[in-house]
């Protein structure tokens, strides 16, 4: 049986904007006033703590590593809990795969504390119970390790695993786990990125064109073939 692995924010939830804003608060907090959202943009895909490695490089923060990762954190989960909606469509795609008892995990570079908070906050969690925190592997996307621990906790073969990512790193790092992958651009302007080539489904179109019927008619498809 095919088993389905969802990265979090951009792709189950529309959690940009939070990172966003934490991350603008955290180096505001720290001498950096103006940091955008096409700055951020760059970024969509990578886990917190590899961002505010680059970040803390880039602008020359003075502040631990640890201090930026804790501080953001806490700007994060006090918008998450109350502020994150997942996208309509992808709900209703993961409502389909629990019914067929399709099995089913999370594998984020978020936090633990802000994947549980998220799951909890749009009821998710639910549905979703296996979750995967970058913290909890040696290194995050790019690099394979959230996928296949994931897989190893559903006790799945990575070759039957399809992720659905919405971001190049996480496409990269599915095909790395030696999965196929379902592709829904966050930004659909990068949906000619070389990382998205390899999916099995693409909807270049992003959210927007994201369909839960499609997607699941073509896992179905694949299941049988």
């Amino acid at each position: 049986m095919i088993s389905v692995i969802f990265d979090l924010d951009g792709t189950l939830v529309d959690s940009e904007p939070n990172y966003y804003e934490s991350g603008r608060r955290t180096l505001e907090r720290h001498g950096v006033p103006d940091f955008t959202w096409e700055q951020h943009s760059r970024f969509i895909g990578i886990g917190t703590l590899e961002t505010l490695e680059i970040l803390k490089e880039r602008h020359g923060l003075d502040a631990p590593l640890e201090q930026l990762l804790a501080e953001q954190n806490a700007a994060y989960l006090e918008l998450a809990r109350t502020r994150t909606e997942a996208f309509p469509e992808m709900r209703t795609f993961v409502e389909l795969l629990h019914a067929r008892g399709v099995p089913m995990a999370v594998a984020s570079g978020s936090s633990r504390e802000a994947i549980d908070a998220v799951l909890a906050g749009t009821g998710l969690d639910a549905l979703l119970t296996t979750v995967v925190s970058a913290e909890e592997v040696a290194r995050g996307k790019p690099a394979p390790d959230v996928f296949l621990e994931a897989a190893r906790r559903l006790g799945a073969a990575p070759a039957d695993c399809v992720v659905v990512e919405d971001a190049a790193p996480g496409a990269l790092a599915a095909h790395a786990a030696g999965m196929d992958c379902l592709a829904v651009p966050y930004v659909p302007d990068t949906a000619g990125d070389p990382a998205f080539a390899g999916a099995g489904l693409l909807f270049a179109g992003g959210q927007r064109e994201f369909s839960a019927r499609t997607a699941h008619a073509w896992l179905l498809s694949r299941t049988s073939s």
